[in-house]
């Protein structure tokens, strides 16, 4: 993997809800097996080295598995947009899946590519040595004040 561009637990200017991250402490991320390499303006990156835990009854990766790791790459894009007090849920997902996959090493990229008062919108490829494998989007809507409150 190359050099991490996540930054510091401890850093000011990390987003609260990106500090586990940022220590590599995100519960779905130990259970499935991916982690974050970037995170920052609108940008997330995550990897995941894929493996027979992670196979469907005909012994291709899961759909499942690409959809974690892409949702987890956009929540964290969009987090990065994000003041200190706000928070997010995801009111849309969607994925087109490209290629099967068995045992390789995946990168998905994420980028806000539209970023309004109340909602955004978030697109991320996953590669296989730079091959399309999925492409996802997702829709998200910022919470504030006691919207936020405990997100």
């Amino acid at each position: 993997m190359s050099e991490s561009r996540v930054p510091s637990p401890g850093a000011p200017e990390l987003h609260p809800l990106l500090r586990s991250a940022a220590a590599g402490t995100v519960p779905i991320a130990k259970l499935i097996g991916f982690e974050v390499s970037e995170i920052a303006g609108g940008r997330a990156v995550t990897t995941l080295q894929t493996g027979p835990q992670h196979a469907n009854p005909m012994g291709t990766l899961h759909g499942g598995i690409l959809c974690d790791i892409a949702d987890a790459a956009m929540g964290m894009a969009f987090v990065s947009t994000l003041a200190a007090d706000q928070s997010f849920t995801t009111v849309n997902l969607s994925i087109q899946f490209f290629r099967p996959v068995w045992t390789a090493r995946l990168t998905a990229e994420a980028l806000v590519i539209q970023r309004g008062k109340t909602t955004g919108y978030i697109e991320c490829t996953i590669k296989e040595n730079g091959k399309l494998v999925a492409k996802a989007a997702s829709t998200c809507m910022i919470l504030s004040g006691e919207r936020a409150a405990g997100r």
